[in-house]
């Protein structure tokens, strides 16, 4: 059996089991926090931190969770909303004036944190390098027409959704949205998670490691199309090297260049599911956390190819709320239970090839811990 540290209530046994289990079977090295009315509960990790498994996962490893960033960058902009520093049924123009232009005045931020503001591709950049360059992206989306009538349809705005709203935190605030997370998110809260990661924190990081038979050139692919063909990502394509270089550790990409572990992605979230409070700390109002979990569009999305329900910033399924990164991490809150579940590894699996059910069975374990 894989050691496994940390802390683990009695009644919560199945989750350390799970970890066990997958250290044991796929992962290299991870995490996994369960967090229940803003206290942690489960806080526990094993492995290695590198593919020759010969360095120890710590306490205070890191490592990128790619698309479970989003959950952060909702966040920042349901504090701004509750607020009152931004209306989520405001024209995004209201904030950003050149965004009106090609079409986009009717452009809501609702639209935005829903995926529905069709803007899902940055197709005029090519390189990876061109996404450090803020500026640039946000210029180029402002000047850039909807793919769709914006409400009407919903399609993932992969790496767009962290610029959009990214830039919509700078205008109301004058800070960056890593500045903005840093400051009224992380500090307060004492999470060790961060946007744009500052140099001494890089002896902390554990790597990507690419799925099984892969090497560090695996670049994240579009879903499969109705034929089964994985649709052509327009725009940069990113690979794990690319996620694994000091140059992205250093950018603010606030869709999908988070750094942490399970137990801040969980701490985080947990404000949103204990209605505004995690570890003491009040960070929005019980009616600032509601539209995380209030439905916004639900169909079929255009660029994921599968039925999806959006909220204000989230993913939502069942009773749950979230998202989760290439390559498995992930986090899910559950206000019934004021529970959220986070998972976070250095082990990508490539869907396309093996079924990837870690984060579910962790999921799965915690809840057998509420009966």
């Amino acid at each position: 059996m894989t050691d496994i540290k940390g802390l683990c209530e009695p009644r919560f046994a199945a989750v350390r089991s799970a970890l066990a289990a997958s250290l044991g079977k796929h992962d290299v090295g991870a995490s996994v926090a369960v967090y229940l009315d803003g206290e942690p509960v489960v806080d526990i990790w094993g492995g290695y931190v590198d593919a020759d498994r010969s360095i120890s996962w710590e306490r205070d490893t890191l490592t990128g969770v790619n698309s479970t960033t989003k959950n952060m960058t909702a966040l920042c902009a349901l504090i701004l909303a509750d607020r009152g520093r931004l209306d989520l049924s405001a024209p995004v123009a209201a904030y950003w004036p050149e965004f009106a232009a090609a079409g986009k005045e009717g452009v809501l931020v609702r639209h935005v944190l829903s995926h529905t503001a069709g803007l899902p591709d940055l197709s005029g950049l090519t390189a990876v390098e061109d996404l450090y360059d803020w500026e640039n992206v946000t210029a180029e989306l402002a000047a850039r027409a909807p793919a769709w009538e914006p409400g009407t349809a919903a399609g993932y705005h992969a790496l767009t959704f962290g610029f959009l709203i990214g830039e919509i935190v700078r205008r109301i605030t004058g800070r960056s949205l890593g500045e903005f997370f840093a400051e009224e998110v992380a500090k307060p809260l004492g999470a060790d998670f961060h946007i744009g990661l500052p140099a001494e924190h890089d002896d902390r990081v554990a790597p990507l490691i690419p799925p099984p038979s892969l090497t560090d050139e695996y670049a994240a692919s579009g879903p499969p199309g109705p034929d089964g063909v994985p649709r052509e990502i327009t725009g940069a394509a990113i690979r794990v090297k690319d996620a694994n270089s000091v140059a992205w550790r250093r950018a603010q990409i606030p869709a999908v260049n988070g750094f942490g572990n399970a137990r801040s992605v969980a701490l985080v979230q947990s404000v949103l599911a204990n209605r505004g409070t995690a570890a003491g700390m009040r960070l929005l109002s019980p009616q600032g956390c509601e539209p995380a979990w209030q439905e916004v569009f639900r169909g079929e999305d255009r660029i994921l190819g599968t039925p999806m329900c959006w909220t204000v910033g989230f993913g939502k399924f069942g009773n749950t709320f979230g998202w989760g990164g290439w390559g498995g991490s992930l986090v899910a809150s559950d206000p019934g239970s004021r529970m959220t579940v986070a998972y976070v590894m250095n082990q990508m699996i490539d869907r396309d090839q093996q079924e990837d059910d870690r984060g579910m069975e962790i999921i799965m374990a915690a809840y057998s811990g509420l009966h």
